[in-house]
């Protein structure tokens, strides 16, 4: 902790000195965070930022090169009230984004206003997601449920993709070598083919051996956007992407002394990995088409439609499925097929008031399949459930603004349900802005998150020995408030900003899926979580051809149990910090490093009514760089360095079981250093 407080010592003084000159010679004026940025996520309806009640984190395309990030959720890792999760150092590793504390099903990630969270689970995989296609994301803190429906809880993560651009031909190609037999091949390309009608296309292959046996990765996808562009009075546009990944699933690394283990010559665990068997596939589509036209001024017409398509393959053995009679293993093929319309009509009746009203259905269809498999993969019995659901939201937002100094924001949603029934969310948001340069911030709203089909459908799984799981169709879905208050401030004409947000939100009804003394597992509404915090933050520049951003959160996350104790949440952290600085010379290199802490994290409790946990994750730093020199005109080499320093540590823990059923509490290790280098041609 001690550490923290001099970072922010430090940074305070460095935010002074910088405050005393400015230069005009920046690479690129419109890099510069600032109130004036136009956010489309919060309302659906474009606001400049300090127009918005909520806490919102911008990131271009211009940032997204700069940064050393090795996937997009590393991206978005350590930024304000932003927890990047992943189980740690294989290629395809599930990444989940965590916002405030909140569980990742909490967070709704959107590509072109199609959800890609898994219907499934509630959960994004961040990692699936290219970077060579985003052209902006905005992260948009605070309940969404209003506008959003399920899921919103903590946040809005919206990823806005490339468009061709007007008088210009976009073709870009990139390859790259490191580490682990780490490679990616990707090339994009877009332009206005004739007149209003234009088109932007990438594709990318990726994969890696990973740091661990049984590690490697390897992913594929591609993506096309169509767009009809006449300016405000018609907007056309039709995305579409789709990816191929595959990868072994390792799992927590077995405790030192752990030798190979072989069954009839097939490998099952090592030193290295718990599973040399594991496998998962996916394949993910997703398709959205939409309209947006502004006929008068005062009106404006929004229509969409999306499908997504979602198949996962988990290929799972162990030990024990050698023997007959012992727990099998299993082919668990699960698919998701979601068809959504949404409309809405923005309407400005008069000068300073605003209303958007409109209406959301989601239909979704689940199937599942888990066949029994032994030892050596050959199939026995076999179990199918499948099942749909749909929602229907109608939700409506006024805004209105009497003068320069304030702004108020009320908004409601009736969700149906056809599970559950009906909820009734409001949201409320003020904006006061005493002076030009000063906006004080007030947002609350309540949020809800339904049950899987996962949790609401599993098909009865009969282990032996009366172990097994099966779904609930009783759940009733988690709500809560989430609610924030801060002041943004700006300097320098605007190149120095500086921001302080205070946040607090709750979830009842939390779903958990628990074992029976016999380890018959079942979701019921079993805890409630809580937590509070603040985020404080600056990003400075450009001056004298550098930028800088120092963030910090504090996280204080609870749980509890049912028939349990309050304590604090395993794997939050009550510190983070990240500070970034880029500097480019006129000679075309660019240097970008990036230090990020995140702090000690309960990982295991014994029993629901321990205060003090089994196991604790220790806290670490962390330094990534990257260096991009241009080369001539359309070339340029660039090269990222992970981990500089090989820093050990740890991201989740989980049980080992040898095969004399010995039970140990093990880790999943992070990644360790890695290099990468890659050339680039740009035309």
């Amino acid at each position: 902790m001690k550490k923290i407080h001099l970072m922010m010592v430090l940074a305070g003084f460095f935010l002074f000195q910088t405050m005393t000159f400015a230069d005009e010679n920046v690479r690129n004026q419109e890099a510069v965070a600032t109130m004036d940025e136009i956010i489309v996520t919060a309302t659906k309806t474009k606001e400049l930022r300090k127009d918005v009640p909520n806490s919102v984190i911008l990131i271009d395309d211009l940032d997204i090169k700069d940064s050393p990030a090795t996937s997009f959720g590393d991206l978005l890792g350590g930024e304000p009230g932003i927890d990047w999760r992943t189980r740690g150092d294989y290629g395809g590793a599930e990444q989940e984004i965590h916002i405030r504390g909140m569980s990742a099903d909490g967070t709704q990630i959107v590509v072109n206003g199609v959800t890609i969270n898994s219907p499934s689970l509630g959960i994004a995989d961040a990692g699936k997601i290219p970077m060579n296609n985003i052209e902006r994301v905005e992260i948009v803190k605070g309940s969404g449920s209003v506008l959003y429906g399920s899921g919103a809880m903590s946040g809005i993560v919206n990823i806005i993709t490339k468009s061709p651009k007007r008088d210009q031909t976009d073709l870009k190609i990139n390859a790259g070598y490191g580490s682990e037999n780490a490679y990616q091949i990707s090339a994009e390309q877009g332009m206005f083919v004739f007149g209003d009608l234009g088109y932007y296309i990438t594709a990318n292959s990726s994969g890696t051996d990973g740091f661990r046996d049984n590690a490697d990765y390897k992913q594929s996808d591609v993506s096309l956007k169509l767009v009809l562009d006449k300016g405000e009075n018609l907007n056309i546009s039709l995305y579409g992407d789709y990816i191929d990944r595959e990868g072994g699933r390792p799992g927590v690394e077995p405790p030192t002394g752990t030798s190979l283990f072989t069954v009839r010559g097939i490998p099952v665990y090592n030193s290295e990995s718990s599973s040399l068997l594991n496998e998962l596939k996916e394949k993910d589509k997703h398709l959205v088409f939409k309209i947006k036209s502004k006929p008068l001024d005062w009106i404006g017409f929004n229509f969409q439609t999306d499908y997504t398509d979602m198949e996962s393959n988990n290929y799972s053995r162990y030990y024990s499925s050698f023997t007959p009679g012992n727990l099998p293993g299993s082919e668990t093929e699960v698919i998701n097929k979601i068809w959504g319309v949404e409309g809405n009509v923005e309407i400005n009746p008069f000068k300073g008031g605003t209303l958007l009203t409109g209406i959301q259905y989601k239909k979704y269809d689940w199937e599942n399949t888990s066949t029994t498999l032994d030892g050596f993969g050959n199939e026995s019995s076999q179990l199918m459930g499948k099942n749909d659901l749909y929602t229907t939201g109608i939700f409506s937002e006024a805004q209105y603004r009497p003068n320069k100094y304030i702004k108020g924001i009320i908004g409601v949603r009736q969700e149906d349900h056809s599970t559950f029934g009906t909820k009734v969310l409001p949201r409320y948001g003020l904006i006061i802005t005493p002076v030009e340069t000063t906006t004080l911030k007030f947002n609350t709203g309540r949020h809800f998150k339904a049950p899987t089909p996962n949790d609401l459908f599993w098909p009865l799984e009969d282990w032996g020995w009366g172990m097994g799981a099966e779904g609930n169709p009783n759940l009733k879905p988690e709500t809560g408030w989430h609610s924030d208050a801060g002041i943004e401030q700006t300097f320098a004409d605007k190149k120095i900003f500086i921001f302080l947000t205070y946040f607090k939100w709750d979830i009842k009804d939390k779903i958990s899926w628990v074992p029976d003394s016999n380890f018959f597992y079942r979701p019921d509404n079993l805890s409630i979580y809580e937590a509070s915090g603040w985020e404080v933050g600056t990003k400075i520049g450009p001056f004298n051809n550098m930028t800088l951003s120092l963030d910090y959160t504090y996280t204080d996350a609870t749980e509890q149990k049912q028939g349990g104790v309050q304590r604090k949440a395993r794997y939050t952290a009550n510190n983070f910090f990240k500070t970034s600085l880029t500097y480019w010379f006129d000679f075309g290199l660019d240097l970008t490093g990036i230090i990020r802490y995140t702090g000690e994290r309960p990982a295991v409790y014994a029993l629901d009514t321990d205060t003090a946990p089994q196991a604790v994750l220790s806290s670490y730093w962390m330094l990534d760089l990257k260096a991009n020199q241009q080369i001539g005109e359309n070339w340029a080499l660039s090269c990222r360095i992970n981990n500089l320093f090989d820093k050990d540590y740890t991201t989740y823990s989980e049980n080992f079981y040898d095969q004399f059923g010995t039970q140990t509490l093990s880790k999943y290790p992070g990644a360790g250093r890695s290099i990468f280098l890659s050339l680039n041609y740009q035309f």
